[in-house]
């Protein structure tokens, strides 16, 4: 097992501040998402695990999420990464992932951006490595270059499968409830185009399908929110079996075909019997990226999915909180005037 630092190099600093606050990052994208790898000046965070890190991150320190992904430093399309320390002794390392909207449970295209920002760092050789997750570990595979990333995801499965919901407009839609690391509602009748000059459509009509999710009783699975929307159609790409539309907690498309929601939409192919295990899922994302995808049945139900992708690092530096600036923690709900 190859051993990692297991934490950004946390410090201990008051809310408000009284002096400049340095956080170095790295920043990535793949396939198209970003994901940004907090590197020092992360706060100290309670707990064990990875996952009561997590809810102390939320719970105190939410502060920290919003000054590193949101603006003016950030935007809503931003996937934030820190590395912690693990509990687990067979893992390298723990991360939580979070966004503008907050923590995540888990990030496929962020995993794959991290092991990335680990070889370019240096703290990472080719092979495998085990990572925990505020919901489970997984393992990454790597040959140091960019032509692609495997990770072996947590077990996924559908949680409701063939619901139908009336939305607000009167329109019906039907799909599945399913967990893939997040939660997410996965849809193919919904009869919009996946291209980006629908985009104000897909929006519009995945910002329903959550109300109605809501509305409904049906926001959660595994004890996660139901806050993902994935619209499936046709590949524009022969080569590929599946085009996607993802809609994000904060209300942003996923660049990506989504880690996670590749993991949730294997998980129903499995359980619809359209995929058999082994056979790889190629599925796009709205830019036209593709994750390959593939599965073995879990012995307690559902699927273990593997993604492979590839990411590229794009900028490494330092973001800067002067605590004169009212905008230090970001443009949140609580600083707009």
């Amino acid at each position: 097992m190859q051993s990692l630092p297991g934490t950004a190099r946390a410090v201990a600093y008051p809310v408000p501040m009284s002096e400049p606050v340095v956080i170095s990052i790295v920043d990535s994208h793949t396939e198209g998402e970003p994901t940004r790898v907090v590197i020092a000046g992360a706060p100290m965070l309670a707990g064990r695990t990875v996952r009561e890190m997590a809810e102390d991150l939320a719970a105190r320190h939410d502060w920290f999420r919003s000054a590193v992904v949101c603006e003016p430093r950030g935007n809503e399309v931003l996937v934030g990464a820190l590395l912690v320390p693990s509990a687990d002794p067979t893992c390298a390392t723990g991360v939580i992932y979070f966004n503008c909207a907050g923590v995540l449970g888990m990030c496929g295209h962020g995993t794959i951006g991290l092991v990335r920002t680990l070889v370019h760092l240096g703290r990472l050789a080719p092979g495998s490595v085990r990572i925990e997750t505020p919901v489970g570990v997984v393992v990454a595979q790597h040959s140091g270059e960019s032509i692609g990333i495997e990770v072996a995801n947590v077990r996924s499965f559908v949680h409701r499968a063939d619901v139908t919901l009336r939305l607000d407009e009167g329109r019906t839609v039907h799909g599945d409830i399913a967990w893939g690391g997040n939660g997410f509602f996965i849809c193919e009748d919904h009869g919009e185009a996946i291209e980006l000059g629908n985009l104000q459509a897909l929006n519009q009509l995945a910002c329903s399908i959550h109300r109605a999710l809501a509305r409904d009783g049906l926001s959660t699975v595994n004890s996660y929110p139901v806050d993902h929307v994935e619209l499936i159609g046709a590949p524009r790409d022969p080569r590929n079996h599946g085009r996607s539309f993802v809609y994000c907690p904060g209300g942003a498309y996923d660049r990506s075909p989504c880690g996670t929601g590749t993991s949730a939409k294997l998980a129903c192919l499995a359980a619809h019997g359209t995929l058999a295990p082994g056979d790889v899922w190629r599925q796009e994302s709205l830019i036209g990226s593709v994750f390959d995808a593939w599965y073995a049945p879990s012995p307690e139900g559902g699927v273990m999915p593997t993604i492979r992708g590839r990411a590229w690092i794009t900028a490494q530096g330092t973001l800067l909180l002067d605590p004169t600036d009212p905008y230090r923690h970001g443009i949140v709900p609580s600083t707009v005037r």
